[in-house]
């Protein structure tokens, strides 16, 4: 049925020249101008005007329902209609508050509340519905060019420290210290991994995947944590025994340590992590993990380090501890043990042996590694910027607790 101008201009409550609002839209979708549609409709520029921006407040005037939109905007959508928008600039007009919106509408309040953060005038702050459909209409176009695609200066920072084997997020963070007044060269951790794993980029070399902790070419869900190896039968101090000074990490001088194992079984690597500062230190275990070699590379490790870090150490139940008792005599290093199949007991050592797996891989034979090797592996992950460490590397928070204070 054509549209045809109402003689009778009188109020209709609330359908309210709801025919004449239908038909001004959809001559403005045509590409008529306000002002011609105001004419061919028969309303005011005004009204016009108000139905393109949202209406004024007036006193006493209570919520109403969102304007329907004729075409293909009825029915649940993922992303806002322009009903919706339009239904949120008449009630901010009015003083509604966001969640009161969002309740009107069905929706989530950060929802509104983001359209409005994102799609509000950039110098006025005002919303304008139709503006911010215009908006959120140019963003919406799929694929969009990565931001590390389009930045060769970015490209080349990010694929050189994945060489290095940083991971994304300490990439992300590094980027912000080295270039502080620039974002056009700061990204998410996230944007890294889709430009390395997300089919169709190419931004950044595939192969660099080998260079992550995993090494995994595909995305897979984190599998649960295996159990650890039986506990000991006889004089085990028990975790739940260690003094709070541990649990807290105020104090350094406490150490957490494990094994990784190699092919078959047959080799392994001692692995110490200090609580405080993160600092690795790897035990050279080429002869094997019996409770004699382990405690004789134990003691090695401890009498070299100063007195004030030689607090305690703290190790799951694996029968290489079988000798706990005559490390403490010889280093007077308390030995506590952990709850069997409780690895978040020592979650910086396990933190630790999930990143030292980049270098000495499983199913590897691990004794083909020299002393040198795992000092040179200790020291780059040392040198490692760490989340937990505010940024800063494990290397130079124990600088700070051997230097003498002045």
């Amino acid at each position: 049925m054509a549209f045809e101008i109402r003689l009778n201009r009188k109020p209709q409550g609330r359908k309210a020249l709801v025919r004449e609002r239908e038909e001004y839209f959809r001559l403005m979708d045509q590409g008529f101008s306000s002002t011609e549609a105001c004419r061919i409709v028969g309303i005011n520029r005004r009204t016009g005007k108000e139905w393109r921006n949202g209406r004024l407040a007036s006193a006493g005037h209570t919520a109403r329902a969102p304007v329907v939109r004729p075409g293909p905007q009825d029915g649940p959508t993922r992303y806002l209609r322009e009903d919706e928008r339009v239904h949120i600039a008449d009630r901010l007009r009015e003083g509604a508050s966001l969640r009161a919106i969002a309740a009107e509408l069905g929706r989530s309040p950060s929802t509104v509340s983001r359209e409005v953060r994102r799609n509000r005038h950039p110098v006025s702050g005002q919303y304008r519905p139709h503006a911010a459909q215009a908006r959120a209409d140019a963003r919406r176009p799929r694929p969009k060019p990565g931001k590390i695609g389009l930045n060769p200066e970015l490209r080349d920072y990010v694929q050189r420290h994945l060489g290095r084997r940083w991971s994304p997020e300490q990439i992300c963070q590094q980027l912000r210290r080295d270039f502080p007044g620039r974002p056009e060269m700061h990204v998410t951790h996230e944007t890294i991994y889709q430009a390395l794993y997300v089919q169709g980029r190419g931004e950044l070399r595939r192969e660099l995947t080998r260079a992550l902790r995993t090494g995994r070419a595909l995305r897979r869900p984190r599998r649960q944590a295996r159990q650890r190896q039986p506990r000991m039968a006889q004089q085990m101090v028990m975790i739940s025994e260690r003094p709070a000074e541990v649990a807290d990490r105020a104090v350094p001088g406490h150490w957490e340590g494990d094994l990784i194992i190699g092919k078959n079984n047959r080799s392994a690597i001692g692995t110490l992590v200090e609580r405080s500062t993160r600092y690795v230190t790897l035990l050279h275990l080429p002869q094997g993990r019996a409770p004699e070699l382990v405690r004789d590379a134990l003691v090695e490790a401890a009498m070299s380090l100063p007195q004030h870090l030689r607090r305690s150490l703290t190790w799951d139940q694996g029968t290489e501890m079988h000798l706990h008792h005559e490390f403490t005599i010889a280093t007077d290093i308390p030995v506590y043990f952990c709850d069997p199949a409780s690895p978040w007991q020592r979650g910086s050592n396990e933190n630790t042996n999930g990143l030292l797996r980049q270098y000495f891989p499983k199913g590897t034979d691990l004794s083909d590694h020299t002393r040198d090797d795992l000092d040179a592996v200790a020291a780059e992950l040392n040198s490692r910027p760490r989340k937990t460490l505010g940024w800063e590397t494990p290397a130079e928070r124990l600088a700070k607790l051997l230097t003498p204070a002045s």
